[in-house]
């Protein structure tokens, strides 16, 4: 169980171990009751850890919710159709409430500023005009006023002191008013009270103040079947019972504010700022302000939500469209998931299930030929690996056959490379030291490349040791040179099939009269350098391997001090550049007639090299091999 524990807390995320250490450090503080200030600076740092903790997991959780490509689509397919058309829906709704809660106040502010004009102009009526009947004229007040507020308070002084009602105690206001109405903020006692009102004077010396108190009934009387009408807080809570009930299902209460600025009657300066609250129905505001007997408002609002639960169908349609396309989408990828892995585990005979005529299944179709060529490809490149080994086998085993060791002798000096431009060679050269008086070297190309040059490469070798090895060493100096090519020429026409033939060159050095004796199978010219002189090696016989019955000749010529032979094969001369221009034996004379006093080997670098750039690549056109005889 330790061992649970302890791969469960390397799982956790930095911040979510320092959290769990915080809160453990917390909870000894709590019930250890010691440093309550350092309890709290814990607790403040665990709870802002913890916030962070929950952001980490969070993201976590979606990361692993969406990390399916099914999940994926269907959250962009909410985010792209769905949200926005819950925003609109929410918009229009909020717009509706917002425009309906509006006409609603309005009504009500417009109807209480009709009312408050009312008591204002009674209020100047009786400054201005003088009273021959107080008692008509309290009458007539009376009359108008109380169709605007049922309950007035009225105060008149100047050449009258009079109150309505007889024990009113209604003031004057203090001094700062002047002519005024609207509501008003009085204080009696410890509350305060609303109260609408007017205030004139006038130049006779009469001065009129009236009080009209604001009630949950007289509000309700403003706007008679509207609702609940209030001025939060000043008068409390909602009143139900004003409330009218809804004329349909969808004809939901609610409610909808205005801020008002109502001053105080200590003095004008000083304001609260209430809310006039209105709580109704929208089929009520409706019916109101386009009259109840048309019940144009029940139709527009069955409307509305009609349009809104269309718009609500149309989306939840469109929703499950498009999860079932998302499903034939993420489906498809998870059949294509489902392949990859039996691919990555190397199963190339699995075939994924092919549904429908459309792109996926076409894609399903290519994956199943994908995979069937695939496996087709890997058993190929087993194959080639396969034969890639064995010719890197090939290729040592030719390397043996070339001369490890250089033979010379006290006046000739010998160097010989072949580079192959694949993994074996078709060109051929050797060394063999007869006698410690003569010596002979060859220098060979089969036709075509890879393994079967080689293998006639290793028989051209194998015949030619093989006539040598029975050569004394004074039977060396009996030796022909076109003899021994004449036998190699028999034995590989009878051993080998009629396309297979190589050119071939066979030289014998003498050492008592510095004689080079050679007999040219079709190969190259060979190049002699003397005194910077070049002379060619002209052939003398056809290809060996190809005829039976060919003839070939010998000839010989002494080599002087410093001469220098250059035997080389087609690799040499006619690799291209990228202008189709082959290297050429001019430039390869060039070559040899400026580094003739270098050592051999130099010589040999220097040619490779001049050919490489001449190509522009390290990749080789083709085999190329030099041999280099320098008399010393």
């Amino acid at each position: 169980m330790a061992k649970g524990y302890a791969i469960y807390w390397r799982k956790l995320a930095a911040v979510e171990r320092v959290f769990l250490l915080v809160l453990v450090l917390y909870i000894v503080l709590y019930f250890s009751g010691i440093t309550p200030t350092l309890r709290s600076v814990i607790g403040l740092v665990a709870f802002v850890l913890s916030l962070a903790s929950l952001f980490h997991l969070s993201r976590l959780a979606m990361r692993k919710a969406i990390w399916r490509l099914r999940n994926r689509l269907i959250a962009a397919y909410l985010f792209i159709a769905v949200v926005p058309i819950v925003l609109i829906l929410a918009l229009a709704t909020i717009g509706g409430w917002v425009i309906i809660g509006q006409m609603a106040v309005y009504l009500v502010n417009t109807e209480l500023l009709h009312r408050e004009a009312v008591l204002h102009r009674q209020a100047e009526i009786l400054a201005r005009v003088p009273m021959r009947d107080p008692e008509a004229a309290i009458n007539r007040f009376l009359m108008a006023a109380r169709s605007a507020f049922p309950d007035c308070q009225l105060r008149i002084t100047g050449r009258e002191d009079l109150r309505h009602p007889p024990g009113a105690t209604v003031e004057h206001p203090p001094s700062e008013w002047k002519q005024a109405s609207g509501l008003i903020i009085r204080k009696e006692g410890a509350a305060q009270r609303l109260y609408a009102w007017a205030h004139a004077l006038a130049e006779n010396g009469n001065e009129v103040t009236i009080l009209a108190p604001i009630t949950h009934e007289v509000l309700a009387g403003i706007m008679p079947g509207l609702g609940d009408i209030n001025f939060m807080p000043l008068m409390g809570h909602i009143r139900s019972s004003h409330i009218p009930a809804p004329s349909n299902l969808f004809d939901i209460q609610f409610s909808w504010g205005f801020p008002v600025s109502i001053p105080s009657w200590e003095s004008p300066r000083d304001e609260i700022h209430p809310l006039l609250a209105v709580t109704t129905r929208p089929a009520t505001v409706l019916g109101i302000i386009f009259g109840q007997k048309s019940r144009w408002s029940e139709v527009a609002l069955v409307f509305f939500v009609a349009v809104a639960i269309l718009f609500f169908v149309v989306e939840l349609f469109s929703l499950i469209a498009g999860v079932q396309l998302s499903r034939s989408i993420t489906g498809a990828v998870h059949e294509l998931y489902q392949g990859t892995q039996h691919i990555k585990e190397g199963d190339f005979s699995y075939r994924i299930p092919v549904k429908g005529a459309d792109q996926l299944a076409e894609l399903a179709t290519s994956f199943n030929t994908m995979t069937a060529n695939l496996g087709r490809l890997i058993v190929v490149a087993k194959e080639k690996e396969r034969l890639e080994s064995e010719l890197a086998i090939a290729r040592e085993v030719q390397n043996q056959l070339f001369p490890k060791d250089v033979p010379s002798t006290q006046s000739l000096e010998l160097r010989g490379v072949c580079r192959p431009a694949r993994m074996v060679s078709g060109d051929y050269y050797d060394f063999v030291a007869l006698s410690d008086r003569a010596l002979a070297f060859a220098i060979g190309d089969v036709a075509g490349k890879g393994i079967s040059a080689a293998l006639l490469m290793a028989t051209i070798q194998s015949t030619m040791r093989t006539q040598l090895s029975t050569m004394d060493g004074a039977g060396a100096e009996r030796l022909s040179t076109a003899r021994l090519v004449s036998n190699l020429n028999r034995q590989l026409y009878a051993t080998t099939a009629p396309e297979k033939y190589a050119t071939f060159y066979f030289a014998l050095y003498e050492e008592p009269t510095h004689s080079l004796t050679y007999t040219n199978a079709g190969h190259l010219a060979p190049i002699l350098l003397r005194s910077g002189d070049i002379h060619c090696m002209d052939s003398n016989g056809t290809v060996v391997g190809a005829f039976p019955f060919a003839r070939y000749e010998e000839r010989s010529l002494p080599l002087d001090h410093g001469d220098l032979v250059v035997a080389y094969t087609d690799g040499v001369v006619e690799p291209e550049n990228a202008y189709g221009e082959m290297f050429g034996e001019d430039r390869l004379k060039d070559l040899l007639v400026k580094f003739a006093t270098a050592d051999s080997s130099e010589i040999i670098a220097r040619t490779m090299e001049a050919v490489n750039q001449w190509t522009g690549t390290s990749e080789l056109q083709d085999d190329m091999t030099m041999v280099v005889a320098r008399r010393i």
